[in-house]
């Protein structure tokens, strides 16, 4: 028996595609996950696992890394399947796990499809820390500017004769449009 299993990461993509490969492919039974593949627990493919069981199944894939991206992860699987006697099939990638050089190329595209991944996140970590040195930090942009927050410590600070305040923090936050939590965090800054 053929059984499909097809992953989304997010809810912006849409499985139809997967889907329709699967059904083009064979497949008598497709089981869809909406999960990352870092996570080891997808309840879909243990679905697609539980089916697929008897030696001669067949675990069908539209692309290697809707498995997982975790090399140690894929090895696992088809390690898991091997023993059942089960053959994992990549429609994309030409993969059949039935053959030696199957099994081969599985493992060789795992170790890509994971070094590709380290690669785009230590790009990342070295893009975040290039903008931290140059003195962007990300996040939301200030509300109030230098300026802005000077003029509000004076009004804050600026005394009537009786020796009470002038403005009230409420006041002072309306006044330049903002939340009162935004300027006491303005006024504790030295």
């Amino acid at each position: 028996m053929r059984v499909g299993y097809g992953r989304v990461s997010t809810r912006d993509q849409h499985p139809e595609a997967q889907h329709d490969a699967l059904t083009a492919a064979g497949c008598e039974q497709i089981f869809l996950d909406m999960a990352s593949g870092k996570l080891a627990r997808r309840p879909e493919l243990d679905k697609a696992l539980l089916s697929a069981n008897r030696a001669g199944d067949q675990l069908v894939v539209t692309k290697l890394d809707r498995l997982g991206r975790s090399l140690e992860n894929l090895i696992d699987l088809s390690k898991t399947l091997q023993e059942r006697g089960v053959d994992l099939v990549v429609l994309d990638q030409g993969i059949d796990t039935s053959t030696a050089i199957g099994r081969m190329f599985f493992q060789i595209l795992g170790s890509i499809a994971e070094f590709e991944h380290a690669l785009m996140s230590e790009r990342t970590r070295d893009g975040l820390a290039a903008a931290r040195a140059r003195g962007r930090t990300g996040g939301q942009k200030p509300k109030l500017g230098p300026r802005q927050v000077k003029l509000a410590r004076e009004m804050y600070e600026e005394k009537g004769p009786d020796g009470k305040r002038t403005h009230t923090v409420e006041h002072i936050a309306q006044e330049f449009g903002v939340t009162r939590p935004t300027i006491y965090r303005h006024l504790a800054k030295p």
